[in-house]
């Protein structure tokens, strides 16, 4: 059966991507890869990668949600799978800080139709994302070995797919399953410390739902438990402010990069 593209409500995709249920955190996981991309050399294995998005649904009004969530990802060694916290770039041959993705917060809101292929068994929502902006870091001179670039810019491609008979259970307030392909293409991260050196990341990753805190990958766990436990729970109501991201991150901890501090910076829980 060849499949239909349809205009699904906002509900759907919230059952989706979070929950209708705006008490209960939702965890997504996604595991992979980061390659290099360089014209003329061969493609290298840089990191791998795990990470985690606690997002959380908001009603607002009919068939209106505001989506709220934190996210972290942390790059692995990729030969012992171990959370990496130096790296020596072979490029230039320095040893530097790694800095974690936390980002917090990461929001959004839905509201009217999403559009997705769905099959028989098996619904699939597609989103092919290119972020284009100033880049935060490029105009300050102290940031010109680390992000030198005047335009941010990436891809994202998402796929999301999920059992089609969810999406239409009225007693299902999240979908019982859910498989994630994530691919970005992105520019260098600051962190690494590659000035204006041509090339990209490329990070390739799946991933799925679970039910809560306990089935994250173990170093995840350890990670929340022990020095991050915001990370616990999604927001409890929308941030104000604007998102997160690793290049606004680095802003903000530059001095604490430059110190070699360990990140992400610890967290701690609600009050």
């Amino acid at each position: 059966m060849v499949a239909q593209i349809q205009e699904l409500d906002a509900q759907q995709w919230v059952k989706t991507r979070s929950s209708l249920d705006p008490h209960q955190s939702t965890f997504l996981i996604w595991t992979g890869k980061i390659y290099t991309f360089i014209p003329g050399e061969k493609r290298k294995l840089l990191f791998k990668m795990a990470g985690v998005s606690i997002s959380r649904c908001l009603p607002t009004e009919k068939g209106s949600w505001d989506f709220t969530s934190r996210e972290l990802t942390y790059y692995l060694d990729p030969q012992t799978d171990e959370i990496l916290r130096k790296w020596e770039n072979p490029w230039t041959g320095e040893t530097v800080p790694v800095m974690h993705v936390a980002n917090n917060p990461v929001q959004g809101h839905f509201q009217g139709k999403f559009p997705a292929q769905v099959e028989a068994d098996s619904t699939t929502f597609v989103f092919d994302i290119f972020p284009t902006y100033p880049n935060p870091l490029a105009e300050d001179p102290k940031f010109a070995q680390y992000s030198p670039f005047a335009i941010y810019q990436a891809s994202e491609l998402f796929k999301l797919t999920v059992p089609t008979a969810d999406l239409w259970n009225s007693e299902l307030l999240s979908v019982s399953q859910l498989k994630l392909s994530w691919d970005r293409i992105g520019q260098w991260l600051p962190w690494m410390k590659m000035g204006d050196r041509p090339g990209y990341l490329i990070y390739s990753a799946f991933g799925k739902k679970v039910d809560g805190l306990a089935q994250l990958p173990q170093l995840l766990q350890n990670e929340i438990n022990t020095r991050i436990p915001l990370y616990k729970n999604a927001p409890r109501s929308f941030l104000d402010g604007e998102d997160m991201t690793s290049w606004l991150y680095f802003q903000q901890h530059f001095d604490a990069y430059l110190a070699g501090e360990t990140f992400p910076i610890p967290a701690s829980d609600e009050q």
